[in-house]
């Protein structure tokens, strides 16, 4: 019978394949888009705090929400690397400032940022095909959809606002309907 010994480096390889480590390419562009998400998280509550000094709690609370799931987001792409026997390490928050004069600029450049997210998905998606690791395919599927779901709530709100426009008893009621929104929509 032949000893445990000798096959010592098949379990090595096995064990090893078994982690699923990722790639250090794919594992960059995990801790990048985690601190893109936390970015995010911090652009959708200073905005929030923008528009409840401008009198749309409203649109501040849908912000709020806006901020919850970006944080989300980055706990999902952090528990991926977790789960992969991964560290994740974080860099400070550098955001990018956008100014607005009314909620049809505010939501331009969230749809605007939203399609940017988009893109780092996608490449992320298509690195990790070049990459072959497989383990992150589910994940980046979920934000792909995730990501159109986002862009097409966004796009929504934009053709709502041209509809009805941006002031008096219209703005009042879009920022109404804003406001209803909940962590479960």
């Amino acid at each position: 019978m032949p000893s445990i010994s000798r096959y010592a480096g098949f379990f090595e390889v096995v064990e090893q394949s078994y982690m699923c480590r990722m790639k250090p390419a794919v594992l960059f562009s995990v801790q990048e888009q985690i601190q893109a998400e936390l970015e995010s998280a911090y652009l959708y509550f200073v905005l929030a705090l923008q528009a409840k000094d401008r009198g749309l709690p409203g649109v501040a609370q849908w912000l709020k929400v806006q901020h919850d799931e970006e944080r989300e987001h980055a706990m999902k792409f952090i528990e991926h690397a977790h789960a992969r026997g991964q560290s994740v390490s974080l860099g400070d928050i550098h955001i990018k400032r956008v100014e607005w004069q009314n909620i049809g600029d505010l939501f331009q450049a969230i749809l605007e940022h939203e399609q940017y997210i988009t893109a780092r998905i996608h490449t992320m998606y298509e690195l990790a095909q070049r990459e072959h690791d497989y383990p992150i395919f589910p994940l980046l599927q979920w934000f792909i959809e995730e990501q159109v779901e986002e862009e097409e709530t966004v796009r929504t709100i934009l053709d709502k606002i041209a509809m009805v426009g941006q002031t008096g008893s219209s703005l009042y009621l879009l920022d109404q309907e804003l406001g209803r929104r909940n962590t479960s929509d």
